[in-house]
């Protein structure tokens, strides 16, 4: 996250010191160190994504055996969910593996490219909170909103599969008894609600990841526009209007990721229900 400044600060001096001194010795060098940072910082991004991924791996690995043992144990009728707990482990494996896990790991330092961005100058800076705390707003609503639906979708599509197993563990039963059009159909009424589920829930949460993009995309333009007057009124350079335009895409960028990856987050939630996910 700190090299996340890199980019900033090389148009900062591009624009107020090789542009003004016209160095082409300075623009080469200043070139050399932004590429190996931008490199370095690939290799750091890249080994986080290992790391979780393998973090990921491991937690369901030291939870696997437990928790297939824990499906015979306990009674599937008074414990529904004993059915789906192998599957619930499954998605916050697959949870640590997305990028939804960098995004909740970036958020925090998003308070730090805003108050960068109060260093270039106070109007920006403001402009620059109110975006943000826009954002946060409309990330709560999407979690509002979209959550029980999304749980819902997804328990409708665990209804539909226990059918379908249930079905095929009976197979010669239905086959002797010609019992396999209205199993077919009943499944199908099955499916197709879950399918109906699915794409309500899919609806809602693309509804509100396309307008969080879309919002952080005009935030930035806004923020250029304003950069550009404050310019023209003689207050920042050219260079800390562009800095302040990245800065504020790049303090965004976590919430808008985690708005676009809540099904992911939703899905895993059950699988650290009632306690935080933890192994005992």
């Amino acid at each position: 996250n700190r090299l996340m400044f890199v980019g900033p600060l090389y148009l900062l001096q591009v624009y107020d010191r090789v542009l003004g001194s016209r160095s082409e010795e300075t623009l080469v060098a200043l070139l050399i160190l932004v590429v190996a940072l931008f490199g370095l910082m690939w290799l750091l991004d890249f080994a986080r994504t290992r790391i979780m991924a393998r973090y990921g791996a491991r937690f369901q690995t030291s939870l696997d055996d437990h928790v297939f043992k824990a499906t015979f144990r306990r009674d599937p009728a008074k414990y529904p969910e004993s059915r789906t707990a192998i599957r619930d482990l499954d998605s916050v494996q697959q949870f640590f593996a997305s990028p939804a896990v960098p995004a909740i790991m970036d958020a925090p330092f998003t308070p730090v490219f805003v108050a960068v961005i109060f260093i270039f100058h106070p109007w920006l800076g403001w402009f620059a909170l109110a975006g943000g705390v826009l954002l946060v707003i409309i990330t709560v609503a999407n979690q509002i909103l979209t959550a029980a639906r999304v749980q819902d979708a997804n328990l409708t599509n665990a209804v539909a599969q226990r059918y379908a197993e249930q079905a095929q563990r009976a197979s010669e039963i239905v086959r002797s008894q010609g019992m396999l059009n209205p199993v077919t159909e009943r499944w199908m009424a099955h499916r197709i609600g879950a399918l109906q589920k699915n794409m309500t829930a899919v609806d809602w949460t693309g509804a509100f990841s396309t307008f969080t993009k879309a919002f952080r995309l005009s935030l930035q333009s806004l923020v250029l526009a304003l950069g550009a007057y404050l310019v023209l009124l003689g207050e920042i350079t050219a260079g800390a209007m562009i800095a302040a335009s990245i800065l504020l895409g790049r303090a965004l960028a976590p919430i808008e990721q985690l708005v676009g990856r809540w099904p992911q987050i939703t899905a895993a939630r059950p699988g650290c229900a009632p306690s935080p996910c933890k192994v005992t």
